[in-house]
């Protein structure tokens, strides 16, 4: 895809994300957030955390607490990936789960990604999720046969991906995401921190702009 034409898509899906996200900003306003304990900022990332990007030391750290389901996700990921590419070694980027209950296959995906990185093939789930969102988001019930299927595409060891989803363990690892995210008020995704500091998207480069400011900074 020729550059201008893939800039062009980007900036629509962008503005289509912020316009979502306009609303949702406007309706969380009248929503408490937790405070961080004793003035201290609440840490945005686990020991566990699926880490996509590793920067080293040194580097700025970006989480974007997401939902696999979510359009605006999906809208975000091509401008996530051309962030990864453009800090590359400059940043280290963390996805965390925020499965929204409004999305039917959210927690399913979740856990596929999970049971995924059980095996080490976090990011081969991560972009197929993605890349497939059409195919299986908005559906009336759970299909978690779709993401088997996935798993078998990418040649997962089935036994470990099927005793993974239902091992309870592999949903409270989602849950455990979620709940942090609820305690850094997130209420909405996509939901991106850098440097430990929540970006509000209110114009399409505000993402970039932040993750700039914090590796020149």
């Amino acid at each position: 895809m020729k550059n201008s034409v893939k800039a062009t898509l980007i900036a629509i899906a962008v503005a289509v994300v912020l316009l979502i996200a306009g609303v949702v900003f406007a309706i969380s306003q009248q929503q408490p957030t937790a405070p961080a304990e004793g003035g201290e900022p609440k840490p945005t990332v686990r020991t566990d955390s699926h880490v996509l990007d590793d920067g080293g030391e040194g580097a700025v750290t970006v989480v974007e607490f997401l939902d696999f389901e979510c359009e605006a996700c999906a809208a975000f990921y091509p401008v996530v990936e051309d962030l990864r590419e453009k800090y590359d070694g400059e940043i280290t980027y963390v996805v965390r789960y925020f499965p929204l209950p409004g999305h039917i296959n959210s927690t399913q995906a979740a856990l596929a990604a999970e049971a995924a990185g059980q095996q080490d093939r976090f990011e081969d789930m991560y972009h197929r999720l993605f890349e497939t969102q059409a195919q299986w988001g908005e559906q009336s019930e759970e299909t978690p046969e779709v993401f088997r299927g996935f798993a078998e595409e990418l040649g997962l060891d089935m036994a470990a991906y099927d005793a993974a989803i239902a091992d309870a363990a592999t949903a409270e690892r989602v849950q455990s995401d979620k709940a942090d995210g609820e305690k850094l008020g997130v209420n909405s995704t996509p939901s991106f921190f850098v440097g430990g500091v929540k970006v509000e998207l209110q114009e399409w480069d505000d993402l970039e702009e932040a993750i700039e400011k914090a590796v020149n900074g």
